[in-house]
């Protein structure tokens, strides 16, 4: 018994054990699984944790890249995004349209019910097969391009919606930046809440760029490249050509099957390859039916590609090159001021440039609306003037004798019209705008009379000394200086006679006694031509200058001559009057800026004696012939100033009445002299091109008014022979009994001097002796009475 209780008890003590063991066991891998567990637990909270650091970070770098982003408002995007390329338009005057610029690329705007369905779809299951279940933005998509920016996982996914695109194609730019890329996504949210997905869709294929058209031409928008590839309209595309269509905006020129020149392509399968992938998107969100894909896809769509055109080219001639040059400094100047550039730093050739390729862009493509100055019927009249009489100006050598005329509006400097050359077609250079000329002797009332009256060192009758002489420095020393007609008339001539005659040695010593008077060689430049926008030069002080030996323009010579014509006041000549957007809105405005060069008085002294000039025609007949021309309009009040340089290479007349100036350089562009008589040549010409523009606008040249002696201009009683009061004069102990006779003198300040024996300015001691015999024996031998002479 001992025995089995023995043996009965032994299994009993092994089961325990085993118990033991067992739970043991379990109660180690319940520890471990807790372990386990706390610590997945304890890694989901960091990666949590983690999770949330990271999207706060994320979002707080979010929100830094689009501050400042402006939110527009639904009006304002929907001008933008609906805000294509257009051509801009040049108007005249009267807004008659003078030419339109085109746009590149081309295309014409159409509403949502001109665009084929197959077409938006095609673009939907290609482009963003989402389109119509987002919000603007697909976060994933997002997500995977980013990661595909820094990272490189899932790069070329793309990542955009159609919203977005539109969004960087409208309102962004193509900047590659994480910022650019948060304003987009901004952006896109809002252009959702403002339009409908029929909107949006309507204006990307509107705006999006669809290669080249048969015509080689760069296009834009659905409409010109379903007439420019096709030859339909954007509602007519069948399924096949929208399908083409649709998959150009991806890479434009690369799938379009014309070249630039508009010849079909040697090989244009990517465009093909490209039209079948579409519409495989189609088929496979259900867009389009097994038998409308098999159908379409076997389509020979080659067959409806246009045939190469030739483009219909405007013809522009000077008009049209003048007016969009001018527009476009306008708008260069204008952008670089709203970007704080300084003057000085925009005179830079490279910053200039820059600015001038963004406004040509703007010009063609922003729908801008220039309206000139020209009057479109003197502008016409003038080119059929130039065209009927440019014949006159030829000199007997064969060489083309070509003008550069300008027509100015005196008070306000607005261009009315102008020629550029005697044809367009045979002669590009604007010789009324770009070619730099001597100016000759029709610089002398603007650089010489003008000034010295203003400062009150002359009047109208003031002495010069025209004697032979010869220049005492610079180049030209001890050389002779000579008038055009004589080297001297060895008298002392009266300030309007040396103006008539146009005598160049009176106008040498007007000239150095006023720089010497005021102590600089550049006083008349800084103090009046600077102010009309002369062109600076260290030749204006030389000895040569008066004769008018800097070069110059048509346009700065006239405008100078608007100055006196116009009270001394300058005003800029100018030939754009506004410039407006494509909403409507004025974005440029001339603004009349005068400057008064001369003052009231001088500018109608200087009148006063150009008049004399028109009409004593000693050196022109312009005056003869208009009346020949058109009676009426000779009676005008014309005033005006002539001058020829050396060898008649240069020959000009500039002509004003009360209301308007015309002046005309004439020439050879090799710079070769004309044969003699191009002065009367000149004025046939002016004389024949007045009378045509007179045809038209009669009004235009105010023929009832006359130029006027202001107030302040003292017209004083002078001695006829010395310009100074009357009296008799002591020289080295003798005096001398001035011969009689008085003239009235016209002075704009201050007034003459007391009587004199060296009256006069320029001349020395022999000059004077000879003048004083001379007219003394002239009056002793009129009067057979006396014997004696007054020495």
């Amino acid at each position: 018994m001992a025995h089995k209780k023995k043996i009965s008890k032994q299994p009993k003590k092994s089961s325990k054990k085993k118990a033991k063991s067992t739970l043991g066991g379990f109660f180690a891998l319940n520890v471990s699984l807790r372990v386990i567990k706390s610590l997945l637990l304890g890694f989901i909270v960091v990666l949590f944790l983690g999770g949330l650091l990271v999207v706060g970070i994320g979002a707080g770098y979010f929100a830094h890249l689009v501050e400042g982003t402006p939110t527009p408002t639904k009006t304002e995007m929907k001008q933008e995004v609906g805000d294509i390329a257009e051509p801009s338009k040049l108007l005249y005057a009267d807004e008659q349209e003078l030419a339109t610029i085109q746009s590149d690329p081309i295309r014409e705007k159409v509403d949502s019910d001109e665009i084929s369905t197959w077409v938006k779809k095609a673009l939907v299951a290609t482009e963003d097969e989402n389109f119509y279940e987002h919000r603007g933005v697909v976060p994933k998509a997002v997500v995977r391009a980013l990661l595909g920016e820094v990272v490189g996982f899932g790069a070329g996914s793309g990542g955009s919606t159609l919203t977005q695109q539109l969004v960087k194609q409208q309102v962004l730019t193509n900047e590659t930046s994480f910022k650019r890329k948060a304003n987009e996504i901004v952006l896109a949210f809002d252009l959702e809440k403002y339009l409908s997905k029929d909107e949006i869709l309507t204006a990307y294929l509107n705006v999006s760029p669809f290669g080249r058209n048969n015509k080689g031409q760069n296009i834009a928008g659905v409409e010109e490249a379903a007439i420019g590839i096709f030859g339909v309209h954007a509602k007519d595309l069948s399924l096949p050509q929208s399908a083409f269509i649709a998959g150009l905006p991806q890479s434009p020129i690369v799938y379009s099957p014309y070249t630039n020149t508009g010849d079909l392509k040697q090989d244009y399968s990517l465009g093909m390859a490209r039209k079948d992938d579409v519409l495989f998107n189609m088929y496979r969100q259900q867009m389009i039916s097994k038998k409308e894909y098999d159908e379409a896809k076997k389509y020979d769509l080659a067959k409806d590609f246009q045939a190469r055109q030739d483009i219909e080219v405007q013809q522009h001639g000077f008009l049209y090159y003048t007016v969009y040059n001018e527009a476009i400094s306008i708008v260069a100047k204008q952008q670089a001021e709203e970007d704080g550039v300084s003057d000085s730093e925009y005179d830079k050739d490279d910053v200039r440039s820059r600015y001038v390729e963004q406004a040509k862009v703007k010009m063609q493509n922003q729908g801008l609306v220039v309206k000139s100055t020209i009057d479109k019927n003197i502008y016409d009249a003038m080119q059929l003037g130039v065209a009927e009489y440019g014949q006159y100006l030829d000199d007997g050598s064969g060489a083309t004798i070509e003008p550069g005329t300008v027509m100015m509006d005196n008070q306000t400097g607005r261009i009315y019209g102008f020629i550029g050359s005697r044809d367009y077609s045979t002669n590009q250079n604007n010789h009324a705008f770009d070619t730099v000329r001597q100016a000759g002797s029709s610089i002398k009332p603007v650089l010489v009379y003008g000034p010295a009256i203003d400062q009150g060192l002359l009047g109208s009758a003031t002495r010069i000394a025209d004697f032979p002489m010869k220049y005492q420095r610079g180049e030209h020393a001890g050389k002779e200086l000579e008038n055009a007609e004589n080297k001297g008339s060895k008298t002392f001539q009266t300030a309007r006679e040396a103006l008539v005659e146009s005598t160049n040695i009176t106008a040498y010593h007007v000239y150095q006694d006023m720089l010497t008077n005021k102590g600089s060689e550049q006083f008349a430049y800084d103090n009046y031509l600077k102010k009309m926008n002369y062109p600076t030069s260290n030749t204006w002080g030389v000895e040569s200058a008066p004769l008018g030996t800097t070069g110059i323009s048509t346009l700065t010579e006239i405008n100078g001559f608007q100055t006196l014509a116009n009270g001394g006041v300058y005003q800029q000549g100018y030939m754009i009057e506004s410039i407006t957007d494509s909403t409507g809105k004025e974005i440029y405005k001339h603004k009349n800026d005068p400057v008064q060069v001369y003052s009231k008085a001088t500018a109608s002294i200087m009148n006063d004696m150009m008049r004399s000039v028109i009409d004593e025609q000693h050196t022109t007949p312009f005056k003869s012939i208009l009346s020949g021309v058109n009676y009426s309009l000779s009676t005008a009040d014309w005033v005006g100033k002539t001058g020829t340089t050396d060898n008649y290479a240069d020959n000009w007349l500039i002509v004003s009445t009360p209301s308007i100036t015309l002046g005309t350089w004439t020439g050879r562009d090799d710079n070769k002299p004309m044969n003699d008589g191009a002065g009367n040549r000149t004025a046939t010409y002016m004389a024949y091109l007045a009378g045509r523009i007179y045809q038209v606008n009669p009004s235009v040249f105010a023929e009832n008014e006359e130029f006027e002696l202001a107030d302040e201009v003292k017209q004083i009683k002078v001695s006829d022979f010395t310009g100074l009061k009357s009296g008799k004069v002591t020289h080295n102990g003798t005096t001398y009994q001035v011969p009689s006779g008085e003239t009235t003198s016209l002075w704009a300040k201050d007034g003459p001097a007391e009587n004199t024996y060296e009256f006069g300015i320029g001349g020395d001691d022999d000059d004077y002796k000879t003048y004083w015999n001379t007219r003394n024996k002239v009056s002793t031998k009129n009067k057979n009475t006396e014997t004696d002479d007054d020495d």
